[in-house]
């Protein structure tokens, strides 16, 4: 028994993806129990045990989608469950431990700085300390401010005790990206004209979707051409995704009177713009999605898909791997050798790890609408793609298909929310068998593609 338990852990010390998918469960199950109890509930009634378990992996993995009404479904301490569990999901299981242990003064050991690392995506172990503190404090400054501005709205219009408590929990759910409300079944449609909370909770989810790392980068290097090459890619793209889309949602649904159709022109700019930022892994709308045309569908799938920045709280494929493989095959149809940007060559396995996460990305997504499209019978294959790309990406964005799903049908969604949150690379690692470096290698012989 002991001898077991020392091979489990070494197991989980040499594979740190293991340790992650682990405490993420455990964190699911645990928070989704509590959720299930009556305690949790409006009613007092006990709560559908896959629901409540959707529900937790939706906010650990802060995703937002859910098979029940937040804010009708739960009471105040189910509600205090789910944003407890957004705040571990957002902040990262490990760093949300090592939180506790700068707390009680606790000297973090190499083993742990390397759990650190590889939750954050840091290439060094040095100053892991150093970011942690960093995160943290960002974290809840951020947030804070943000609890602080969406105040001026909410106490007014809910009163001052429910106004504290919407502009707390929204001002977490947006900084984590995880799109969970309390204001009702409409998401932020009330305030789909609203400049100012519009510009709070997009300046949140733009924040966190940047990665701590840039925002650190932006601060020390304060110009340009100083910038690291990370920042300058994720700046740019995000900057290019945030624009185009918006000018693309507001052509496609600019005579839509379900969506932006019958709103003023400062209404229909400002909601295209929120429908922007939300799909870049918030989860929070302001436009009916089901009533969205086919064009701006496909706009929204296609941003999910591609999501934040790594280093962040956002999901999806992230920005730097779409950049990086479209800088190489621009490299390989101008017959460069080099991958280059912003006259910096980026190393050929960063490349090869891209690849590798699109491809695993494109699988996960096709098998899993494979499935679905057999088990969830008289939903639409567009509805399924839209909540499994939602699902993976960790946006949280439906078309109102989650509690259609039957109990098979949340477990898979369920499984693509913790696929995205923890990504490609971490799922593989988890479970693959490593193969050691053989001491030759095969003969080389060309074969045709194209």
């Amino acid at each position: 028994m002991i001898k077991n338990r020392k091979k489990k852990e070494e197991v989980i010390q040499k594979n740190p993806a293991k340790l992650f998918f682990y405490a993420y469960v455990i964190t699911i199950l645990t928070g989704g129990t509590l959720l299930s109890l009556p305690i949790s509930s409006q009613s007092g009634e006990f709560t559908h045990f896959m629901d409540a378990i959707f529900t937790a992996t939706s906010a650990v993995c802060v995703t937002g989608l859910t098979p029940v009404i937040t804010a009708a479904h739960w009471n105040a301490f189910g509600k205090v469950v789910i944003i407890v569990l957004i705040q571990l999901g957002g902040l990262g299981i490990v760093t949300a431990a090592g939180a506790i242990g700068l707390l009680i003064n606790k000297r973090f050991s190499v083993q742990e700085r390397m759990y650190l690392a590889e939750e954050k995506n840091a290439n060094s172990l040095q100053g892991m300390v150093k970011l942690l503190k960093y995160v943290i404090i960002a974290t809840f400054s951020i947030e804070g401010v943000g609890a602080l501005l969406l105040s001026f709205r909410f106490i007014p219009q809910f009163g001052l005790g429910r106004g504290i408590a919407y502009s707390i929990f929204h001002a977490i759910s947006a900084f984590c990206n995880a799109g969970f409300d309390i204001i009702g079944d409409v998401s932020l449609i009330p305030y789909q004209s609203d400049v100012f909370v519009t510009l709070v909770i997009s300046s949140l989810i733009i924040l966190s979707g940047l990665g701590f790392i840039v925002y650190n980068d932006v601060l020390k290097a304060k110009r340009f051409k100083k910038f690291r090459l990370h920042t300058k890619i994720v700046l740019v793209s995000t900057a290019t995704l945030l624009i185009v889309p918006t000018i693309l949602f507001l052509i496609i649904e600019w005579t839509n009177p379900a969506t932006i159709g019958n709103l003023t022109l400062t209404g229909k700019v400002t909601s295209s713009f929120f429908q922007s930022v939300t799909t870049r892994t918030a989860g929070f709308f302001s436009i009916d999605q089901a009533s969205l045309r086919s064009g701006s569908l496909l706009l929204t799938i296609a941003l999910m898909f591609v999501g934040g920045a790594p280093a962040g709280t956002a999901g999806g494929l992230k920005v730097t791997t779409m950049v990086t493989l479209i800088l190489a095959m621009v490299a390989n149809i101008s017959k460069n050798r080099d991958i280059t940007a912003f006259k910096r060559r980026i190393p050929q396995e960063i490349a090869q790890k891209a690849l590798t996460i699109f491809f695993i990305s494109i699988f996960w997504v096709f098998i899993t609408l494979l499935i679905l499209s057999i088990t969830e019978n008289g939903l639409g294959i567009t509805d399924l793609l839209y909540e499994i790309i939602s699902a993976y990406g960790t946006v949280g964005l439906t078309t109102g298909i989650t509690s259609k799903l039957t109990d098979f049908g949340k477990l898979a969604i369920s499984f693509s929310m913790l696929f995205g949150k923890l990504g490609p690379i971490t799922m593989v690692y988890a479970f693959a068998r490593r193969t050691h470096n053989k001491a030759y290698r095969e003969a080389e012989e060309r074969i045709l593609v194209g």
